[in-house]
């Protein structure tokens, strides 16, 4: 009798080995294509978040870039009105900064309310193109878990179709395996979602943190000018 009870174990393990490799084998692009044809948006959402992240860390990281002191040397030069040398050091620059003190200095002989104005469109324009494609990360982070949970629905409304079409008994296998392949597609959205909501933060904190330079460079830049009139 013990004999038989340690045949049945071992078979019982081995059975349980032979389950654990099965499952081991299925790689994540497996599982993936598992959630349904709701996993290619979800997919194509994932590929542009990657994109629009990279190509903003690049463009920020460029557009953050200036030479140490560089406020300080306008206002030097434009202190000693070498106004032509206050553009050159901007021309040289070319960053956000450095165009919109250039549009000043451009400008210069006008009242300061055109020389503020003047600034402030280029500024707009400058804001704008920092945060071009932010809002489309936005939308991502909250579009891509809706799209998962449609994927989710339609899958567990095939799984139940699938269901009533068995004749006699359920089979577990059947239930369990409609059941998980619907919530693929949910975590799937969650994930983009998740990833595309952090890379919205921190690239807005990003280009906050670079306009508020904008901001004092130029109001520093305004100030030297009243004070020289």
């Amino acid at each position: 009798m013990d004999l038989k009870i340690l045949i049945l174990q071992i078979l019982n393990e081995q059975d349980a080995l032979t389950i654990i490799e099965a499952q081991e084998k299925i790689s994540v692009m497996d599982l993936l294509f598992k959630g349904g044809f709701m996993i290619i948006p979800i997919l194509l959402l994932f590929i542009i978040t990657i994109y629009i992240f990279i190509e903003r860390i690049l463009v920020i990281n460029k557009e953050s870039k200036s030479p140490k002191n560089f406020t300080d040397e306008i206002i030097k030069r434009v202190n000693n009105n070498d106004i032509n040398g206050a553009k050159l050091i901007c021309n040289d620059t070319n960053n956000p900064i450095a165009r919109m003190i250039l549009k000043g200095l451009n400008k210069i002989e006008n009242s300061l309310k055109n020389i503020e104005t003047s600034i402030e469109n280029v500024g707009k324009i400058e804001i704008y193109n920092l945060e071009k494609n932010l809002n489309l990360l936005a939308t991502i982070s909250g579009a891509a878990p809706m799209l998962g949970f449609l994927g989710t629905v339609i899958g567990m409304i095939r799984a139940f179709i699938s269901i009533a079409q068995e004749e006699g008994a359920v089979s577990p296998k059947l239930l369990s395996s409609g059941i998980y392949e619907a919530m693929i597609s949910t975590a799937a959205g969650l994930f983009v979602g998740i990833i595309a909501y952090l890379a919205y933060n921190y690239l807005v904190s990003r280009v906050e943190k670079l306009i508020y330079r904008m901001e004092y460079s130029t109001i520093e830049f305004i100030e030297t000018l009243q004070s020289k009139r």
